[in-house]
């Protein structure tokens, strides 16, 4: 883990870099867990070929990574359980020479895709949610705080609509908008947290773990598991690192 005067890079979180005038910047090296990072550079002459724009320079959604004679972007969003998943790929790559190439040509093309995302549909307006009212905002939260303290047998989806005085659709789309993700795939998110917590404390079985969490289908469990963090519950158990133990950054 490192930091500096302007943010953090850590488990949780990416830097994005952009070309331009760059402040000073004091860097803190933090003693910690030895972790593996990638760092992916693309000068602006390389986005301008891959990420033209009708003029033949770069796409205007990204001249934010290309400011010359402005002071440079400088980001550090949160990673994602979508990028840690192609960080490992890219780590665990299983293929040798022009194969090997390929694989990781197209493996970097997708972080930087899920990177850029938020920000590219940001600059084109592409968040057409109209803006939630500050009685909708408390009550998605509180609905989040319902599935943290039930998430071994957590209501359903319109159960916990009434419970805090929303549509089903309102909830929907305030998950959403406030947290990345839906109802389903934030309760899966902190499930498969909770159950990693439990496995690294080396006290239970991986079916316990799964019953302790609310899964009964042990196949269903460890699939899940494996998506979230790139290993499986037994390999966990047996105190294999995941990827959560990866920090991903673009420079």
């Amino acid at each position: 883990m490192f930091s500096d005067t302007h943010g953090q890079v850590n488990r949780e979180n990416m830097v994005i870099s952009g070309g331009g005038v760059q402040r000073k910047i004091e860097v803190f090296n933090r003693k910690s867990q030895r972790m593996v990072g990638i760092d992916i550079t693309m000068p602006p002459h390389l986005l301008k070929i891959f990420f033209p724009g009708s003029d033949g320079e770069i796409a205007p959604e990204l001249s934010f990574l290309a400011k010359e004679n402005d002071w440079q972007t400088l980001i550090y969003p949160k990673t994602t359980p979508a990028i840690q998943g192609v960080v490992q790929q890219i780590i665990d790559c299983p293929y040798q020479g022009i194969a090997k190439r390929m694989y990781l040509q197209a493996k970097i093309l997708e972080l930087i895709t899920l990177q850029l995302a938020p920000f590219l549909a940001k600059e084109a307006g592409l968040r057409s949610s109209p803006r939630l009212k500050a009685a909708t905002i408390a009550r998605i939260h509180r609905a989040r705080e319902i599935l943290l303290l039930q998430l071994e047998n957590p209501p359903s989806l319109l159960e916990l609509a009434q419970l805090v005085g929303l549509s089903q659709s309102t909830l929907k789309r305030g998950f959403q908008t406030l947290f990345g993700t839906s109802v389903f795939g934030y309760l899966t998110d902190q499930r498969m947290i909770w159950a990693e917590q439990l496995l690294r404390q080396n006290n239970s079985t991986v079916a316990e773990v799964a019953n302790l969490v609310g899964y009964s289908h042990l196949g269903h469990f460890a699939s899940a598991f494996k998506r979230r963090f790139g290993i499986t519950p037994s390999q966990c158990l047996t105190g294999k690192k995941s990827f959560q133990d990866i920090k991903s950054f673009f420079g």
